[in-house]
């Protein structure tokens, strides 16, 4: 690869583009990754980072209110929408900087502007340069989808929520995946008043029916409205700024100042190059690659959502790794996608590992289903009602568990944990073998029956 500028050169500096760049600088190779905005990507600049750190602020509202059931007497709280965003967005800043700062450290030359592919090895940056490389990486990720109807114009997606000046008074929002409901869950505890709008009568597909059943539960108690079955017919803005939302299943109009589209993700692959260069993509415009990541045109490979394989940031960077490895490491291996663990930082959150009841009775008959329903010891002295729920799922004809999922304070927390042992092939009995851990919530993890 000599004869390039570059033996690599990256196409987006998100998660799985980063760890790209960074680890197969680290193997040797001459990299340059590009990037049109900041480095770090949806999750760590407008996604799952900064969202997190509005969950936390949104959980201080419970806190404090149910700090009166510990014996603390607190003064008149009052919440700043404004301080909150601004600290927020000063730690992605902070991270942003950090990550720059990786890729220096690893020698990795970055392009703060938009690349282009225009050749099987060869790249055009917004300015004009022409840069060659031996592989090209293509890690752009994916964009919030965006309706189409009248006056879909005066919404936002997640992109804009955290540049929101106001926290919204009454807030709609459209769709009812991690994301929606992952909002949703920080609003509704702000303070704002919540309706979730969504065009089929399921929420969170791929999650557990039970376990998404009790979100719903839960929800619906703590204020927040759905509008199942229904689609948007449109949307008007009254003088004041005012939006009126028009749904099409008969029921009364929403007023709201914030509508929020949460519909959806679609692969970043438009205005790449990559048609003209002859790589093929599929029906939604997600990159077609093979197993190790390689499109149609050998020098041209694929990681992370452009791909639409499993939409997570650690599976993007994984792949990252294991291209960085395959290619210029000397370590060839492929990325398995078998019990990947996932959450949704909805309030209170959930999270998953292994197959749903659903999946699991399709793919292997007879199962043992073993669930726990408890009231946490918090919410008992707090005086909340709110229950959480943990689910296994095993073969019944050897007991292996092949399906975690949990809905309750901390579960992805204790959810991680459990993965390592569910991912290494344990059974039900190896969990009952084991000690329960007391007072905890995790000890219902070796108890339940």
């Amino acid at each position: 690869m000599t004869n390039y500028d570059f033996d690599l050169f990256v196409i987006g500096a998100g998660s799985g583009g980063f760890r790209a760049a960074r680890a197969s600088a680290a193997h040797g190779a001459r990299v340059a990754i590009a990037e049109e905005y900041r480095v770090g990507g949806t999750c760590v600049i407008r996604g799952c980072v900064p969202k997190k750190m509005l969950f936390y602020g949104a959980q201080f509202a419970e806190d404090l209110h149910d700090a009166r059931r510990f014996g603390w007497r607190i003064g008149d709280a009052s919440f700043d929408w404004k301080e909150l965003c601004k600290n927020v967005l000063d730690d992605v800043d902070r991270l942003n900087g950090l990550y720059q700062q990786t890729l220096d450290n690893n020698q990795v030359a970055t392009f703060h502007e938009r690349a282009k592919i225009v050749g099987p090895h060869q790249v055009a940056l917004a300015d004009g340069r022409l840069v060659s490389a031996g592989l090209i990486l293509v890690a752009t990720g994916a964009t919030p989808l965006l309706p189409t109807f009248e006056g879909a114009e005066y919404g936002i997606t997640s992109n804009e929520a955290f540049h929101l000046e106001e926290l919204p008074r009454n807030i709609v929002i459209a769709g009812s995946g991690y994301i929606a409901n992952e909002f949703a869950g920080i609003f509704n505890s702000l303070g704002s008043t919540v309706t979730i709008v969504n065009r089929s009568e399921r929420m969170l597909a791929g999650f557990d029916g039970q376990i998404r059943d009790r979100l719903l539960e839960i929800n619906r108690e703590n204020g927040i409205s759905y509008r199942f079955n229904a689609r948007f017919d449109r949307v008007t803005r009254d003088a004041a700024g005012e939006l009126v939302v028009y749904l099409d299943d008969g029921a009364a109009a929403i007023a709201c100042d914030t509508l929020l589209f949460a519909i959806g993700r679609v692969p970043n692959s438009r205005g790449v190059g990559l048609e003209d260069v002859g790589v093929d993509l599929d029906e939604a415009g997600a990159v077609r690659i093979d197993g190790h990541g390689q499109t149609s045109v050998p020098s041209i490979w694929a990681i992370g959502d452009v791909t639409n394989r499993i939409q997570l940031t650690p599976v993007a960077i994984r792949e990252g790794q294991a291209f960085a490895d395959t290619r210029f490491g000397g370590q060839p291996h492929v990325v398995d996608y078998d019990y990947v663990p996932s959450a949704a930082f909805s309030h209170p959150p959930l999270a998953s590992v292994g197959l749903t009841e659903e999946g699991a009775r399709s793919e292997l008959g007879a199962l043992t289903i073993h669930v726990s329903d408890f009231r946490p010891m918090k919410n008992v002295l707090a005086g909340r009602n709110e229950r959480a729920l943990y689910k296994m799922i095993c073969e019944e004809k050897t007991g292996r568990v092949v399906g975690l999922h949990m809905i309750g304070p901390e579960a992805p927390e204790l959810l991680q944990v459990a993965a390592v042992a569910i991912k290494a092939g344990l059974t039900k009995q190896d969990f009952d073998n084991v000690v329960a851990l007391h007072p905890t919530m995790a000890e219902e993890l070796v108890l339940m029956r």
